[in-house]
């Protein structure tokens, strides 16, 4: 249904402490920023006016609530606001007037139905705009607590004991990651289910991740029950005497293995119970591989942690270099605005540039819009792990209570997160967002031998942004960095414990690494869309992709004697259907984000920011046809350039659609693979540049029982766009605090002069 609707509930002060609050006396102060999230009295103000709408016209009895998030204004809104120029050099349009909207999604626990509803703050109260009923099998993101639920329903189920209790495994050493389930066929869309993998705890504190159990249950978390147990097949040696009628060979791949089972397809309901499990039982290896270091201690009585490293610590005696004006900060020549989202985690917006008293105007937001994290056994049911760690789950939800001189070092200021609970109070993470400074060394140097060896050396110092997520087993380091020359970076670290299954000894294993003893960690891909709105110079921009060639004349010809000649080739992307864009190792593919309103003086190029790749570029492996690229068709690009089209509910930002959990390749309309059909124009106008970054991890011993962080970067880069190099104007190094390692060591001063 869709409805216009006045029901209202009054404001109450948005301070950052009040996460349970009630009341309903005060009205908000109104806001800094256009942009800054809903506070923990805001949503707690939301969920009232929802309750109080639905409770006198409607016949939903009973809500949880899932999602409450800002409903941002529309781009000129916002940016006439702040008085940011549409143009670098002209003037801001005149301020509007805006109105602060909230949207919310939420479920109907006794239909399971899933609705959608738009508040709008007006002379101090909420007031419902419009409610609508999601179509059927259309599922909002999985909440934080539907997970713990999921782990809560099979630890009291009579199946599940009894099946753990056949290995070995106690009911109170249970325990599981909820996972969206993904794709299986067998399911109705309507239900709201999850799969549990399942793991039991040894030990009061130890790795449970040790001890993989070797069934699969499906939970409905509507009814509260297990509906389903999966059994994922056997290996065996072709030389096992396996019959050719009833398995499937796996010579293909390189390795003489079978599967004990005719397909990898997922059985039909009737014939996968829990008293017909698809293989002999095996129990979950029981040796610790623990990771605290009094545990290790334990098991290893001559472990020891290092005592040969010496205090480095981070110093500002007088201060940090930036200001923070609620979410505003300033930093050098940099201007930006930084908030929570419960799917994204941070979002920077309205990112600005001080070029010589010129505000420039860089990016309108840069956000994570999406991941996904496909594994790659075909066996069932493990082709339903792949995750949509941000659109399934919700990236900020799962953000860590960041710790000073732990996850942060030096002098650090933090921002707040909030998002809903169940029962429509807010839950408040105080530190999810952690900025700072820090040294990056030498940003640039030269020595002139000429005249006595002088020198000027500047040091690198560069402003993160960043957070940290633990989804279930995996952790997540998201680093935004800003530096003196102009540039931006996100780096993205990945860390935590490696998704494991049970391997019993001398089972062939062709899908995985075997990383311990009877466990499997399987082979996996990390696939990221970042989202960039950009607005170089303005938001005219246009897309100009880059290949460095090699000059077609033959080495001793007239044109190209040496055999040395090369150059670029630039070719705007003009049309929407020339959108999805493949990086080309051999022709060094570079794409930048150019403005034709704006020249540089003396290259008379287009000014421009070049995206750099190249430290994350990946190819998924997943079939073009698969239910991972149906489900997520933007990992099947390196680059992807639309036109940003806004609406009611915004702009597009979600690349495999708003609602994720359950989908099947439906509503593909709302995916960006269908933003790039057709013949819209791209050259000049409003864009949106998505980049698909990732790795593909091939598991180690090394990487367990937790892994060394792996690291992907995404640059941006000034091209044409500054007269000069941007930090002349940094002072040179000159840090008194720096000397020799030991005490007869030299130390040569620096010779800088400022």
């Amino acid at each position: 249904m869709a409805t216009s609707v006045d029901s209202t509930v009054q404001g109450v002060p948005g301070t950052a402490t009040g996460v349970q609050t009630t009341s309903t006396k005060a009205t908000f102060p109104g806001f800094k920023h256009p942009l800054d999230p809903l506070t923990p009295d805001e949503i707690v103000a939301v969920s009232l006016a929802v309750r109080k709408y639905t409770a006198e016209n409607t016949p939903i009895k009973a809500i949880r609530f899932i999602t409450t998030y800002l409903l941002p204004p529309p781009k000129k809104d916002v940016l006439a606001f702040l008085g940011i120029p549409l143009s670098t050099g002209s003037k801001p349009e005149p301020a509007p007037k805006i109105t602060r909207k909230a949207e919310v999604d939420f479920i109907d626990v006794v239909t399971g139905d899933s609705y959608n509803t738009i508040l709008a703050l007006q002379t101090g109260v909420w007031k419902v705009e419009t409610l609508d009923k999601l179509p059927d099998g259309v599922q909002a993101q999985i909440s934080v607590e539907e997970l713990l639920m999921c782990e809560q329903i099979i630890r009291e189920d009579e199946t599940v004991i009894r099946l753990a209790k056949e290995v070995g495994v106690e009911a109170h050493q249970i325990f599981a990651d909820g996972w969206a389930l993904g794709y299986d066929e067998r399911f109705p869309k309507k239900d709201r289910i999850q799969q549990a993998i399942v793991f039991a705890r040894i030990g009061e504190h130890d790795n449970l991740y040790a001890h993989p159990m070797d069934f699969v249950p499906v939970v409905d978390s509507i009814a509260k029950k297990v509906i389903h147990i999966d059994w994922p097949p056997q290996f065996a040696k072709n030389s096992d005497n396996i019959s050719s009628e009833s398995s499937l060979n796996f010579t293909s791949v390189g390795k003489d293995v079978t599967l004990k089972k005719p397909t990898t397809a997922p059985p039909p309901l009737q014939e996968s119970s829990p008293d017909k499990p698809e293989r002999a039982r095996i129990p979950p290896p029981l040796e610790p591989q623990d990771f605290l270091p009094d545990l290790i201690k334990k098991a290893n009585p001559k472990f020891k942690v290092r005592d040969d490293i010496k205090p480095l610590h981070v110093v500002q005696p007088e201060g940090v270099s930036f200001k923070m004006d609620g979410h505003e900060l300033e930093w050098q020549k940099w201007k930006m605005h930084i908030a929570f989202n419960h799917r994204e985690g941070i979002v920077l917006s309205t990112v600005t540039y001080n070029d010589d008293g010129t505000l420039r105007p860089l990016f309108y937001r840069l956000s994570l819009s999406e991941m996904l994290v496909p594994y790659g056994a075909p066996e069932h049911p493990h082709p339903r792990k792949h995750a949509f760690d941000a659109g399934e789950y919700g990236m900020g939800t799962m953000a860590n209570e960041l710790a000073l001189g732990c996850d942060c070092l030096g002098q650090i200021h933090y921002l707040p997160g909030s998002f809903v609970k169940h029962d429509g109070t807010a839950f408040l993470i105080k530190n999810a967002i952690c900025i700072h400074e820090e040294d990056h060394g030498l940003l640039w140097k030269h020595t002139d031998y000429r005249v006595g060896g002088r020198s000027h050396a500047v040091r690198s110092r560069r402003l993160v942004v960043s957070m940290i997520c633990t989804l279930a087993n995996y952790e997540y380091i998201w680093n935004y960095y800003f530096y003196q020359d102009g540039s931006a970076e996100l780096e993205i670290r990945l860390s935590g414990i490696l998704q494991v299954y049970i391997n019993p000894k001398d089972e062939p294993n062709p899908f995985g690494s075997i990383v311990a003893p009877g466990i499997n960690a399987q082979y996996h891909q990390h696939l990221f869309s970042v989202r960039l709105d950009s607005m170089i110079d303005g938001l005219k921009n246009t897309v100009v992709e880059t290949d460095v060639l090699q000059l077609d004349a033959p080495t001793g010809s007239i044109h190209n004697f040496a055999g040395n000649g090369f150059f670029t080739r630039e070719t705007p992307i003009a049309k929407q259907k020339d959108g999805a864009r493949n990086y080309d190792v051999e022709k060094d593919r570079r794409w930048i984000i150019t403005n034709p309103d704006h020249q540089h003086p003396a290259s008379k190029k287009n000014v421009g920011y070049a995206i750099g790749m190249k430290g994350g570029v990946c190819k998924s492996m997943a079939k073009p046809d698969s239910w991972v690229a149906k489900r997520g068709g933007f990992t099947q690009s390196d680059l992807w350039v639309v036109k940003d089209k806004e609406g009611p509910k915004g702009s597009r930002i979600w690349p495999s659609g708003k609602y994720v959990p359950g989908t099947r390749g439906e509503h593909q309309e709302e995916f960006i693979t269908s933003w790039v059909q057709g013949e819209d124009n791209l050259v000049g106008e409003d864009l949106l540049v998505y980049m698909t970054v990732g790795t593909t991890h091939i598991p180690r011993p090394e990487d367990w029982p937790v892994m060394p962080v792996e690291m992907l970067r995404v640059s941006f880069k000034p091209f044409h766009f500054f007269t000069a190099n941007p930090s002349m104007d940094v002072p040179g190094a000159n840090d008194s605090h720096s000397g020799a390692a030991f005490p007869n060591g030299d130390a040569a001063c620096c010779s800088n002069s400022n």
